[in-house]
């Protein structure tokens, strides 16, 4: 947990000169370099007391929609958030434990993308609870087959 110190100081020219010491051109390199690493440990790897998860997000869905690949930044924030919610993948029953792990993940990650993208995911929602995917399904990164079956870009 951060001290409130990631958020003194050009925190954005922090990040980025963070990202380049690690020898990528972009934030969404060096994220695509981890895929289903939570946010968190993201900016532990950054610097420990001086960056937030938030700031990772807020960077990410900035580079996402100057490439125009938004819908692929939903899914990426999607398996971040399972992978940290669901360790072990989806889970085989769904009674009271898995299904709140399951429901914070899905809510949360309504939360962070962009407000235009309420619609879809709430079809993403109600297809994964009416087709559930097989046991122990841990999608491994953005470009997830059922991801995108689900969730297919639309930016041209």
């Amino acid at each position: 947990m951060t001290d409130g110190r990631s958020w003194q100081g050009n925190w954005k020219a922090r990040l980025y000169e963070r990202v380049r010491e690690r020898g990528y051109d972009s934030l969404t390199a060096f994220a695509d370099a981890r895929p289903a690493v939570p946010w968190v440990e993201l900016a532990e790897e950054l610097g420990k007391d001086d960056v937030a998860g938030v700031q990772i997000l807020s960077g990410l869905l900035a580079e996402a929609e100057q490439r125009k690949r938004v819908t692929r930044f939903v899914r990426d924030v999607l398996v971040r958030l399972l992978s940290q919610n669901l360790p072990s993948g989806w889970p085989a029953v769904m009674d009271d434990g898995p299904r709140f792990q399951v429901a914070k993940a899905l809510g949360s990650w309504s939360a962070y993308i962009p407000d235009s993208y309420e619609g879809r995911a709430d079809q993403v929602m109600a297809a994964l609870r009416a087709n559930p995917p097989p046991p122990g399904w841990r999608p491994l990164g953005p470009d997830d087959e059922l991801l995108r079956t689900l969730l297919p870009d639309e930016e041209a």
